[in-house]
């Protein structure tokens, strides 16, 4: 069989107009419809060409078997203008040598003094709700951007990142940037006039000069900071750098997405955590009772995390639904064979983890909330890539068993004292940005957990 007759099937011409309209408007919609095709389709808008894989062999195929095929694709690409080449979006070399330079503050030898953080903070959070507690709705989105930018901030950076309040708001008109320059596929200069790009040239000088402040508190005392954290690699690395303009801008770009991707995603599965446990109050208790059964009144440690396996599943099924990486885009460096379809050289390929986790042959109900999916006890028969919030391959996400750390027990401690409501007629709908987040913010209304 010829390569020309293993080209992915894909929506009729007459289609594409409606379908260009979805990527502005509806990109879930989009990609939802382009899954009930097939698991492999091919759509095409404007100058583009797009491969939508949607079975686990193909994105194990795409993320880690032939990832060296691969470079970061649609979406991405064009975000590089608005996040410059920070581990996010850099490829070959660069990307390494920023791998390696943050991977030890992720190791699991830091996790039980990073568990200790993440459970101070989330005392602070527990306390700023409670001060709202039966009076007027809490915007919930912030309150988490300001939980994870806070322990990302002592566990990563030894820094307190709530001293600089701008931090959360410059990151969603970065956000917005980087969305705006995937669906006009970078085609609109930056010197435009329009109101967002204005807007996001305040947040980027904004995010700068916050990156500045930090680096420079941490070159004039060096000795008051731990050399093992990620902003101390960071600076190290960059040092070597033969032109320090070069070394300079590359720390810029380190640090921003470190920030953005740091606190973004661990904020959004908290969202949608809490947004599904209102919506079903039998899983509420149980995580409650689990809490209060394996902590009593007491902080919770590390060592804890074995004693509340249903609220571990209940945040894995949260990702399932909501994962918070939404999109895995690549783009073929040279032709490859993915299950029998020839993909040429330079095509955009899309992993999507929204509808990969609702993939009928692999998830029963998929569109049902059902934690005890995850039960270890259950045997799973799905495949490993039929799963992947955290993405896979070489690029699996480096902050997966911090932000993990970080999910459970935040949920157990706030279940444990509180009951967050969604504000009644206000409709939770989810925004596919860089991460999956909920559209104008969750607002929720604050009462004392029952007895």
């Amino acid at each position: 069989m010829s390569w020309a007759a293993r080209t992915p099937p894909g929506p009729l011409r007459r289609e594409l107009p409606r379908l260009f309209r979805k990527l502005v408007t509806d990109r879930l919609g989009l990609l939802t419809e382009a899954a009930a095709l097939g698991d492999a389709v091919r759509v095409t808008l404007g100058p583009r060409t797009l491969y939508v894989f949607n079975h686990p062999d193909y994105a194990k195929h795409v993320l880690a078997d032939n990832s060296a095929a691969y470079h970061k694709g649609i979406g991405l690409t064009e975000a590089r203008r608005a996040l410059g080449d920070g581990l996010l979006t850099s490829e070959g070399e660069l990307w390494r040598t920023q791998r390696r330079a943050a991977q030890p503050a992720f190791q699991h030898q830091h996790l039980a003094a990073q568990a200790d953080v993440i459970v101070e903070e989330t005392a602070k959070l527990i306390a700023r709700l409670r001060a709202q507690e039966s009076g007027a709705p809490v915007d919930f989105t912030q309150e988490l951007t300001e939980l994870t930018l806070g322990v990302l901030g002592r566990t990563l950076l030894h820094t307190d990142l709530t001293a600089y309040g701008t931090v959360g708001h410059a990151f969603e008109a970065v956000q917005d940037q980087a969305m705006f320059e995937m669906v006009t596929q970078g085609m609109v200069p930056l010197w435009a006039p329009l109101p967002q790009q204005r807007r996001f040239h305040q947040a980027r000088a904004e995010l700068r000069r916050v990156v500045d402040q930090l680096v420079a508190e941490r070159t004039d005392r060096p000795a008051e900071s731990p050399a093992d954290d990620v902003l101390s690699r960071l600076i190290d690395s960059t040092r070597r750098e033969p032109d320090p303009e070069v070394g300079r801008r590359r720390l810029h770009d380190d640090l921003v997405t470190l920030l953005l991707a740091g606190h973004e995603t661990t904020a959004s599965t908290l969202g949608w955590t809490f947004h599904l446990l209102d919506r079903h109050p039998e899983a509420a208790a149980r995580v409650r009772e689990e809490a209060r059964g394996a902590l009593g009144d007491r902080a919770p440690v590390l060592g804890d995390l074995h004693a509340l396996p249903y609220t571990g599943m209940v945040v894995q099924e949260a990702m399932r639904l909501y994962p918070p990486v939404w999109i895995l885009p690549r783009r073929a460096q040279r032709a490859d064979d993915v299950g029998g379809y020839h993909v040429p050289v330079g095509t955009d390929v899309l992993i999507c983890p929204y509808t990969l986790h609702r993939h009928p042959e692999f998830w029963a109900e998929p569109e049902r909330f059902d934690p005890e999916r995850f039960d270890p006890a259950r045997p799973a028969d799905r495949p490993r890539y039929a799963y992947i919030p955290f993405g896979g391959g070489p690029r699996f996400c480096i902050g997966s068993n911090l932000g993990m750390t970080e999910a459970v027990l935040v949920t157990a401690m706030i279940a444990r004292e509180l009951t967050l409501r969604t504000v009644p007629g206000r409709e939770v709908v989810p925004e596919p940005m860089l991460s999956l987040r909920v559209r104008d913010g969750l607002r929720v209304e604050v009462r004392a957990a029952a007895q």
